[in-house]
């Protein structure tokens, strides 16, 4: 959604249906899509799975068990010519990425760090101080002080907010608390998007791909 807020025309691809995704969709293994095919999009975005780079496999010491595949993605988006961006998790393998969170975007009021790799120049906000997140642990010493509709909040598996709250906090209406869990506030796609956008439009000369009409491919929905 994101992307379509800074002007793309978007496909989401999945390998699972998706059928509250709110763009035009595909669903099939976005690994085996036809590199003709690609190569009718403008910029390519994909978000490999993060399991196995994410603390809590790390924790488990279950990481092994998830597939691993941020190398074999790059190493297609590499040979399609065309700008991308690779997100996942803080710990994951991504080249020279940048982090965004949710403190810095005004209407977000999530802690969500995820990073980005890019072929292309961008640049991330100021990182704002973390404040409280709203809590349901009584043993927190400030429970009890914090409202889920007003403050920060942590939407992950554990029963920390309402699916209401993950909603608002988030900026996205159209998800169920699981895909909330795992998903990409708009807001950032929208600010990548909107700096992907300006470098589309750079004298062609200066640039290694040639647009045809402003769209982009979005692999692994939730974006």
């Amino acid at each position: 959604m994101g992307y379509s807020r800074a002007g793309f025309e978007v496909l989401g691809v999945d390998i699972d249906p998706q059928p509250r995704y709110p763009l035009e969709f595909l669903q099939a293994d976005a690994m085996a899509l036809d590199p003709d095919f690609i190569a009718t999009f403008d910029a390519i975005h994909a978000s490999p799975p993060c399991q196995s780079y994410s603390d809590l496999a790390k924790r488990n010491g279950n990481a092994h068990e998830w597939p691993r595949l941020i190398e074999p993605v790059r190493d297609m988006l590499i040979r399609s010519g065309l700008p991308y961006i690779i997100e996942n998790v803080e710990g994951a393998p991504l080249r020279n990425p940048i982090v965004l969170c949710g403190t810095m975007f005004p209407g977000l009021r999530v802690i969500r760090h995820r990073l980005f790799e890019t072929n292309f120049p961008l640049l991330a906000p100021p990182h704002g101080r973390h404040p409280l997140c709203h809590t349901m642990d009584k043993r927190k010493s400030h429970y009890g002080k914090t409202d889920e509709m007003r403050d920060f909040v942590s939407v992950n598996g554990g029963g920390n907010c309402s699916v209401a709250a993950a909603r608002d906090a988030m900026g996205i209406d159209w998800m169920n608390k699981g895909e909330l869990n795992e998903a990409i506030p708009p807001a950032y796609t929208q600010f990548i998007g909107e700096q992907l956008m300006e470098q589309l439009r750079v004298r062609p000369d200066e640039r290694r791909w040639t647009p045809t009409r402003q769209n982009v491919i979005a692999a692994e929905a939730f974006v």
